[in-house]
């Protein structure tokens, strides 16, 4: 591992909406119908923790039935010639079931669950959380995700990572949501960059930044071709 070069990936819902989990912001993703504030805040859930259970309920479900995609297996194949850490926005596990051994989720894990009252204590959960489900210390049980307004915990552990890498990689992320996407400026200007989405996002274009404007999984594979050539 020594011998091998760091790569780091920031991906997101792009990635796997190929898999047939809808994003966040298409015109027909999952978000459509719902208030974003109603199914993805704390105080939703304080409103309404039915409405919100119900919803990562259906989630979980979409997940469950979901299959790693050519994007999710190109990337875990990367690790047999580099040392590579994924930094997901998505949380589904389709990145570990295609063979990435080093993934940092940022917006949580959707087969993972917490009381309201500690979010250190994580339990697993492949069914579903109803009201009156019960962390020990006592306390209402709740996906383990981070809703808007609530902190990102792995965020400084992320932008650490840029600092000891030797190439980044942005994919099927529209960096529309902070501070996620604030990592494409922790980025040092040196380091070699590579972005892919089937829609290339306005970014600050520098010298170091290659794009490749197709859907992911026929972009990693484009991917995998160039750093074999490096």
């Amino acid at each position: 591992m020594k011998n091998k070069k760091h790569l780091v990936v920031l991906s997101g819902a792009g990635i796997s909406a190929e898999s047939g989990l809808k994003t966040f912001r298409d015109g027909d993703g999952l978000w459509n119908g719902y208030n974003v504030y109603e199914v993805a805040t704390p105080e939703g859930f304080q409103k309404n923790p039915q409405l919100v259970l119900d919803f990562y309920n259906a989630r979980r479900q979409d997940v469950a039935s979901a299959l790693p995609n050519a994007a999710h297996i190109g990337l875990a194949q990367l690790e047999q010639d580099f040392d590579v850490t994924i930094v997901t926005q998505n949380i589904d596990d389709l990145h570990e079931r295609a063979g990435s051994t080093k993934v940092l989720h940022l917006h949580g894990e959707i087969f993972k669950m917490r009381g309201i009252a500690n979010e250190e204590k994580i339990y697993e959960i492949r069914g579903d959380i109803r009201v009156g489900d019960l962390a020990e210390d006592g306390s209402q049980l709740r996906p383990h995700i981070v809703w808007f307004g609530e902190a990102v915990p792995m965020m400084e552990q992320a932008a650490a990572l840029l600092h000891d890498c030797d190439y980044f990689v942005v994919v099927g992320t529209s960096l529309q949501v902070y501070p996620a996407a604030s990592l494409l400026y922790y980025a040092p200007p040196y380091l070699p960059t590579f972005i892919i989405d089937k829609k290339i996002p306005q970014t600050e274009k520098q010298e170091n930044m290659r794009y490749i404007e197709k859907p992911a999984t026929e972009g990693v594979q484009d991917l995998i071709g160039i750093l074999s050539a490096i």
